[in-house]
Order: structure tokens, then sequence, then C-alpha cells
């Protein structure tokens, strides 16, 4: 298997703020990087401006290289996709039309496909064949990446020499990478703690306090656990960076889209003002999530409550008091 040697060039596919961000990780981990955007409007301006117009408080290096061409994704040694879990079929396909297989594809999505419930690593096989499917995941906004905060992820591949190589590759002093071989169990903490985050949100903005999120991150991370070890995850990895790690994040700041998005429904606003044109993963995941608890025999109360509120199946006041009024019980 290749060591970190071998992945000189790293094609980044997603120029929004966490795509930016990452081609920043690897550049300055000494990799040269193919930053690849839809547009050429939005490669011209990163041209001009050394900057990505979703993350423009840094400058991005000479050694970051945009492009609106596919094709020119040849040249990378691994690629690393950036868009939402709902976009990643479509993005695969279009890189397996143009590019050979054989290399590795490392989603950086944090969520479950609405039509299949397949996890992000097992579109990317069905999407792109013969590609080597790998997941980064962990506790990391965009902005602290971006101005080289102290940061650390796991990045997960079936096979654990691939899953080294690619870590000491991107890894950095401030942006650390751990290597894991339970894709599944990174996909589940970094899909799951969205809904949770949605929940967490949806408490402060009732007014319930810190008390009450407390109690609902706590519960809902027992439930993510549930699901996890019905999905055969692997229980250090729910515990680790991108299970319970990204679960204390995202339900405890209003950097995390997926909190201020249930914050906002918290305080009355409707989904579609809630979620205010920017991307809430959880909020697709949710209906999944909760499907594929019922499909195992998993009760997993919150994420219910989360995708009834969504459907409009639910007043957000009463489904919080239902989960509050849940009969006692021994916890587990």
């Amino acid at each position: 298997m290749s060591g970190a040697a071998d992945f000189r060039t790293i094609g980044v596919i997603g120029a929004g703020a966490y795509g930016a961000a990452l081609a920043l990780a690897a550049a300055r981990a000494g990799r040269k990087v193919l930053l690849w955007a839809r547009d050429e409007a939005t490669v011209n301006a990163i041209e001009r401006t050394r900057r990505a117009p979703r993350l423009p408080d840094v400058a991005l290096p000479d050694a970051v290289l945009p492009t609106a061409s596919l094709a020119a994704l040849a040249a990378a040694d691994a690629l690393l996709v950036t868009v939402p879990t709902q976009s990643l079929r479509d993005a695969c396909g279009r890189l397996a039309d143009a590019l050979p297989a054989g290399r590795p594809v490392i989603s950086a999505a944090k969520g479950i496909e609405q039509k299949t419930g397949l996890f992000t690593t097992q579109v990317i096989a069905e999407a792109f064949p013969g590609a080597l499917p790998a997941i980064l995941s962990g506790p990391s906004f965009a902005a602290d990446i971006g101005r080289s905060l102290p940061t650390a992820v796991t990045l997960a591949a079936g096979d654990a020499d691939l899953a080294q190589a690619l870590a000491g590759a991107l890894s950095s002093p401030a942006f650390r990478i751990y290597h894991s071989t339970d894709p599944r169990g990174v996909e589940i903490g970094g899909a799951a703690k969205n809904v949770l985050a949605i929940a967490a949100g949806i408490a402060i903005g009732l007014g319930y306090g810190e008390s009450a999120r407390a109690a609902l991150v706590a519960r809902g991370f027992a439930e993510l656990r549930r699901f996890g070890e019905a999905y055969d995850a692997q229980g250090e990895t729910l515990m680790g960076l991108s299970g319970l790690g990204d679960v204390v994040l995202s339900c405890a700041s209003a950097q995390s889209r997926n909190f201020s998005f249930g914050l906002a429904l918290g305080q009355g606003r409707s989904v579609a003002d809630a979620a205010g044109g920017k991307l809430a993963e959880g909020a697709y995941t949710a209906s999944i999530l909760a499907q594929m608890a019922r499909q195992r025999g998993v009760e997993m109360p919150i994420a219910e409550a989360v995708t009834a509120i969504i459907a409009g199946d639910s007043e957000v006041r009463d489904a919080v008091t239902s989960l509050l009024a849940r009969p006692l019980r021994a916890e587990r």
C-alpha cells in the first residue's frame, strides 16, 4: 500500500468553506492541491483574490490551484469530496466518467443518503466503481481549520495501511488526523450528531436552558451508540473524535449550522425560514436515520421527534414535551 509520500497531489472537490479549509490543510501538510469549483466565475475569483468566496478571511497559498475541469483532477493522487451527502452520488458519478479508477476517494460529508439509506463510503463504491472509499470526519469548523487553530479529526478506510498513509499525508501540526479501520463508526457519528445538534438547538430556542440541553445530548448520544452497535460500529470509534467529539462541538456552538437550525425552530421559525438558505445536513438525515433505526429495532425517540418536527407532523413544543414526559426507566 502507498505511503504518505505517494500522495503528493490532492484533489478537493467543492470550493465551499469546508472544501477551501481542507485545501488549506492539505497545502500546509506540504501537498499540491487542485481545488475544483463547479463554475469558472468561482475559479476566476479565487485566482484573482487568492481567497475562496465562502472562506474569505484566509488567503490560499500558491500550492492551491483552482480549476473547473474534472479532467485536470487526473493529476491528483487522492480526492477529497466535500459536497453535501445528498449530492455525493452525482459528484462521484461525474468523477467516474472523467477519471480512471484506482485512487482513494475520501468523503468529508456527514450524513446518510436519503433515497437509499447508504452511508457515504457505500455511495462512493456504487457511484465510482474501482475507487478506494474513505471517510474524514470529526469536530471541525471550516473557520477554525482556515485560521490554523488546533483541530483533530479521524480518517477511516477499510484498509489500515491506506488509512494511515492518507492520514499522514494530510496531517500538519495544527490539523491532526487519527486513522481508523472503522468507516461505519465514523460515518454514523458524523450523521447522527447532526440530528442531535438540531435537538439541542431546539431546547435552547425554547428557553429550556443548559440543563435540558445537557440531558438531550446525553440521551441522544445513548441513541447514537445503540444505532452504531446495530450497524456494527466499533464502540471506541463512537466514543472518539468522530462520535462523542463531534457531538460535543455541534451541540454546543452556534457556529454549527445544525444547532443554529434547531435554535431557530425552537424560537418559532418555520423549517424554511430556520434553514436561512444554508445547508443543515441533519434536516435531511433525521428521517432516514429514524427509519433505519426502526428497521433494526433501535429505539431513537429524539431522532423520531426531530423527524416529526421537520416533517410538520408535530409542533416543536409538543414534541419536546413528549420527550420529557417519557416513562422513567433505568439509564442505559
